[in-house]
């Protein structure tokens, strides 16, 4: 089964409405820092931090697709980007599945996503590579974004007229990212990024997508946590990021984190716990906080100081990156390439 082109249907309509009233698959990477609502309290309640094995963890598949194609990420750049800031993403990206990078590495990390499989028992691909880019400089949509907006974004890329990204249901992910001088529906004070599935009736098409921010502006503290800390906690000091831009470097993590949830759960029927599809509980959401050995509560987890003094977990083809685990469901634990005991 596979994510395949519809055309618009009255179960898109409501899908609509749905995604209007509940964010779908929202994630903050320190919910332990951020003030939260009711709404948010029960969904950390619902994704606790486990390193060791827990009995309490449901991770179930839904029978939804997830991709076992070769994945490919098109990226839309949103707003004003630095050309360094674009290549420690994209090196990011194509580090996900660099086979000779140095242990640890992301593409050990990703090897724990590509357990997850489908139906039919095929697993999450190996392979994921950078796509087509499409610059969006002149804020084609404003500087406050919507989710519904973000949807927009994702249709002018797809539709330009000048070299539009390509329609690719069936194994292609959609990042957009917002520079630092964005604001998006909810940013900061509930979520650092988010993905979902593009409307029909929108977009014309079922596209997998995920939407993360630059917050070195806006709130740096909550979502590029620990290269800031938030000025409610005093005392504590931030740690060195690893290529020097505390915004992106905080946005990697949360990009990892989306883009294996996207693989593992691309229209959000696939592999998640808890009762509700619209806010589930996905295979990072229930790592939340955990880098590395003993992380959990508001402790990261053992880390890799470079000689530089920056702080990294993970290596990539060239750069350093500090990414958050993803949850395990062959031995029920979060884990990752730098665990300690591996």
């Amino acid at each position: 089964m596979e994510p395949s082109l519809v055309p618009p249907t009255a179960i898109s309509v409501l899908l609509l409405l749905l995604l209007l009233l509940t964010p779908a698959a929202a994630w903050r990477p320190w919910p332990h820092l951020a003030k939260s609502n009711a709404s948010d309290d029960a969904l950390v309640a619902d994704s606790k931090k486990y390193e060791g094995s827990s009995e309490f963890v449901h991770l179930k598949y839904h029978m939804g697709p997830v991709l076992t194609a070769n994945i490919t990420v098109h990226i839309i750049w949103y707003g004003t980007w630095q050309r360094n800031q674009k290549k420690i993403i994209r090196e990011f990206i194509n580090s996900v599945s660099a086979p000779h990078s140095k242990s640890p590495s992301v593409s050990g990390w990703w090897r724990t996503v590509q357990l997850y499989t489908d139906q039919t028992g095929a697993n999450i691909s190996s392979t994921v590579r950078l796509g087509e880019e499409k610059n969006d400089r002149f804020y084609s949509h404003g500087k406050s974004l919507t989710r519904m907006s973000i949807q927009s974004v994702i249709k002018s890329a797809v539709t330009a007229k000048s070299r539009p990204l390509p329609i690719n249901a069936r194994n292609g992910l959609y990042l957009l990212l917002t520079s630092d001088d964005v604001y998006v529906e909810n940013f900061c004070g509930q979520v650092c990024g988010f993905h979902y599935f593009t409307f029909p009736s929108i977009v014309g098409y079922t596209l997998p997508y995920a939407w993360i921010g630059n917050s070195e502006k806006l709130c740096p503290g909550v979502c590029a946590y620990p290269f800031a800390v938030p000025s409610y906690i005093p005392g504590l000091k931030p740690m060195k990021s690893p290529n020097g831009d505390v915004g992106v470097d905080g946005m990697i993590s949360v990009i990892a984190h989306e883009v294996a949830e996207l693989a593992s759960n691309p229209l959000v029927n696939a592999w998640y716990a808890g009762g509700d599809p619209i806010a589930p509980v996905e295979i990072a959401d229930l790592c939340e906080g955990i880098y590395g050995t003993g992380g959990g509560g508001s402790y990261t987890g053992q880390l890799m100081d470079g000689h530089d003094g920056a702080t990294y977990n993970m290596n990539g083809i060239r750069r350093r990156y500090l990414v958050q685990w993803v949850w395990n469901h062959v031995v029920n634990y979060c884990t990752g390439p730098n665990a300690l005991d591996q």
